[in-house]
């Protein structure tokens, strides 16, 4: 007697697995959710640099 065969299954090629998110690209996904306080941080960080900047230059003249 024959065994029973299994029915054949179709093999569908493994989709390849999700990339990790790079963290650059995940900082710019949450820049975009959070628009307000990113703008914030950036002026407040631009001022702060600026006046750096400009006490050295005060104090290095």
């Amino acid at each position: 007697m024959a065994e029973p065969q299994a029915p054949e299954t179709i093999e569908t090629p493994e989709a390849p697995p999700e990339e990790q998110a790079s963290y650059v690209k995940l900082a710019m996904r949450n820049m975009v959710k959070k628009r307000g306080t990113s703008l914030t941080h950036f002026f407040l960080s631009s001022a702060g640099l600026l006046g750096l900047l400009i006490g050295l230059a005060y104090l290095t003249r």
